[in-house]
């Protein structure tokens, strides 16, 4: 009895994001709809954050579904709906972000500072290598290490 119990639960769970496109928002346009669902799936819940539009439950989801629908019944392309809905919410709304300065610096800066990080390591090293530490010994300790060694 528990069992099934859970494992309906666990059906629910699981079936929540089929459940975020309302019947209502649906285009009659078959080939519109796919498209509305194509950019959907591109665009980020700025509620859920890890969430496409298109499995968001969310009202903000749910308003910018009907915003990309609207964009594209009015005759907009799929890149200047995505424009469109970028011009408003940032870059950030992009599940994929776009290659551009901006995310080439966020994607290369680290790797550029591990480069560095690298070759300062090694000029450190290489400055330090050979060089004798401490202090040279006075002729009281040479004379002592000598008579110690048997020279």
């Amino acid at each position: 009895m528990i069992r099934r119990l859970l494992l309906a639960l666990a059906l629910l769970f699981f079936a929540a994001p089929a459940f975020a496109v309302n019947p209502d928002e649906v285009l009659p346009d078959k080939a519109l709809e796919a498209r509305a669902r194509t950019i959907s799936a591109e665009l980020r819940c700025m509620v859920c954050q890890n969430q496409s539009i298109d499995d968001s439950n969310a009202d903000l989801a749910r308003d910018l579904r009907f915003l990309v629908r609207k964009r594209l019944v009015q005759g907009d392309s799929d890149q200047q709906v995505l424009d469109y809905i970028v011009s408003r919410y940032g870059e950030f709304v992009l599940l994929k972000p776009r290659l551009s300065e901006k995310t080439l610096l966020l994607w290369g800066a680290p790797a550029a500072l591990f480069v560095l990080g690298g070759l300062a390591l090694i000029l450190y090293v290489r400055r330090g290598a050979g060089k004798p530490t401490g202090t040279r010994l006075t002729a009281e300790e040479e004379a002592r290490l000598n008579d110690i060694l048997g020279k």
